[in-house]
């Protein structure tokens, strides 16, 4: 799963330093599929968007959920001729559609554009190896927590007890690793805790930070 700082937009994207085109997508909608020619960076300046990838036969994993402030489909500025993933609007989304073309140029004209995408790719990766590292060794229960904050955008200026975009229970067990009715048992349990409130919408609490901060003895649940 994959968050990052917001991007200085203001001052650079919605100027004429950067050439781009705004396109609206409606919840639910393909922005891009795995295998599609790559051949543009977007940016997102309002909404959301859930990457997934699929395998041979046809199961889906979510591997990120990115909101406003966040690039996608930067794989082409490697060499990469298709997208790897599939990108979807999960709520209302507007995005800035940079060709690839003229994301090198502002890359190596502009210092200050340079440097915030810079700053994004190096937070990006380093969100990539903590997933990694949460994966391989943290309890379906924590890594649920840990998924759910940085759904919040936990940290970022502050934001207590933030609305999460329309995300499903079956979303949360691709992103975590486990089953719906495991994330349906810590869902309920953070709900009692006070620790989440959600009626349709998700409202996330600072105190769920607890869950990542006290070590609890195992149990059959929690495994």
């Amino acid at each position: 799963m994959t968050t990052t700082s917001v991007f200085d937009a203001p001052t650079l994207l919605r100027s004429a330093i950067v050439k781009r085109r705004v396109a609206e997508y409606a919840r639910n909608a393909p922005v891009f599929t795995q295998g599609d020619a790559s051949t543009f960076v977007l940016y997102i300046q309002r909404g959301g968007i859930k990457l997934s990838v699929i395998n041979e036969v046809g199961k889906e994993a979510v591997i990120g959920i990115l909101g406003p402030g966040d690039f996608l489909g930067e794989g082409c500025l490697s060499g990469l001729p298709f997208r790897t993933s599939t990108a979807t609007a999960i709520v209302p989304t507007r995005l800035l559609v940079i060709e690839k073309g003229e994301m090198i140029r502002a890359l190596h004209k502009e210092n200050k554009f340079s440097d915030h995408f810079i700053k994004h790719m190096v937070s990006r990766n380093s969100r990539i190896e903590a997933d990694l590292v949460d994966q391989l060794f943290n309890s379906t229960e924590k890594r649920l927590a840990r998924t759910l904050l940085l759904l919040a955008d936990y940290g970022k200026q502050g934001q207590p007890q933030k609305m999460l975009p329309k995300v499903s229970q079956e979303m949360l067990a691709t992103m975590v690793g486990t089953t719906r009715p495991r994330i349906n048992v810590f869902m309920n349990k953070f709900r009692k805790l006070g620790y989440i409130d959600y009626k349709g919408a998700i409202k996330v609490n600072n105190s769920l930070m607890n869950v990542l901060l006290h070590d609890e003895p195992p149990s059959h649940a929690a495994a």
